[in-house]
């Protein structure tokens, strides 16, 4: 079970350095061209950011999900064949 939720915790710390990378660079990109495709780079990094319903405000209930799915898969695995 334990290497179970390290493989989660190994998933979710990966996400979320892809997503901060990904902020970053955006940031960069949008800075640099400016105009039209600035605009659009903030969009995506508010997409992408903590704020307005983005992907990184559903890390917790990924972390909640994974762990349920792990704790069910160990306790309910073992019932009576029929």
């Amino acid at each position: 079970m334990m290497q179970a939720l390290i493989a989660l915790a190994w998933g979710v710390g990966t996400f979320a350095i892809i997503v901060g990378m990904v902020s970053i660079v955006l940031d960069k990109f949008g800075n640099s061209v400016g105009g039209t495709s600035n605009t659009t780079v903030q969009y995506l990094l508010g997409q992408l950011g903590s704020t307005g319903g983005g992907l990184s405000t559903y890390a917790p209930i990924i972390i909640v999900v994974g762990i349920a799915m792990v704790i069910f898969a160990a306790f309910g695995g073992g019932g009576k064949k029929y």
